[in-house]
């Protein structure tokens, strides 16, 4: 076998392993190929005809976007529009989704140039991220909506239920912050806060606090 045929068939079983690893079977394998395949790579290989990730990437961070609104929309249905943005920007941060990549070991399947695999490349978030959305991607023209949502929902599946714990059945848990929002966006002001009774031991004091808004 020559090399770069060996080269092929690494790649085609790292493939289909990836394909048990997410739960998602290709009927256009291709498609996984190009989000696994990173500018730099693209741009060294000798076939110019394969693609790079890059376009993938673009339409991954809008079916991510649009899948995770549609679930904290549903999950909260009392948050406020601002609370939500939030919610998604942690679910949809480089790190988190790094940190979803690292899980499914993406940087040992992408395919870089050499420059990038001499400076670690593998093991930077923002490729790690990118990638991600590029695999999302390649499911959604895969095949369809249902199937990209069906993999972020699993794969974020504890994340998910760390964020519905952290923030209550309907996001409610600050109640403070909420409120602080609430003054500035009504009076331009932060609520002041006074105390005006204490009691219990020093160890367990109870407090009893005024809350007053100039405006």
């Amino acid at each position: 076998m020559t090399t770069s045929g060996s080269q092929r068939a690494m790649r085609d079983f790292s493939t289909d392993e990836l394909q048990q690893s997410i739960g998602y079977l290709f009927r256009q394998p291709r498609l996984l190929d190009e989000a696994l395949t990173h500018t730099s790579y693209a741009n060294e290989a000798k076939d110019k005809a394969g693609k790079d990730n890059e376009r993938l990437e673009f339409l991954g961070d809008a079916v991510l976007a649009l899948i995770v609104s549609e679930y904290l929309a549903e999950s909260f249905p009392d948050s406020p529009e601002g609370e939500l943005s939030k919610l998604k920007a942690r679910l949809v941060s480089e790190t988190s989704l790094a940190h979803v990549a690292r899980r499914l070991d993406l940087g040992s399947r992408l395919r870089i140039g050499r420059g990038e695999e001499l400076t670690q490349g593998r093991e930077k978030s923002s490729l790690l991220a990118n990638t991600l959305e590029a695999v999302i991607a390649a499911i959604y023209l895969d095949g369809g909506l249902e199937p990209a949502s069906a993999f972020v929902l699993r794969t974020f599946a504890q994340d998910l239920q760390d964020l519905r714990e952290a923030e209550g059945p309907a996001g409610q848990q600050d109640y403070k912050t909420r409120l602080q929002e609430w003054c500035q966006r009504r009076f331009e002001t932060l609520p002041q806060y006074v105390t005006v009774r204490e009691s219990g031991p020093d160890h367990q004091k109870t407090f009893e606090v005024e809350l007053m808004v100039q405006g």
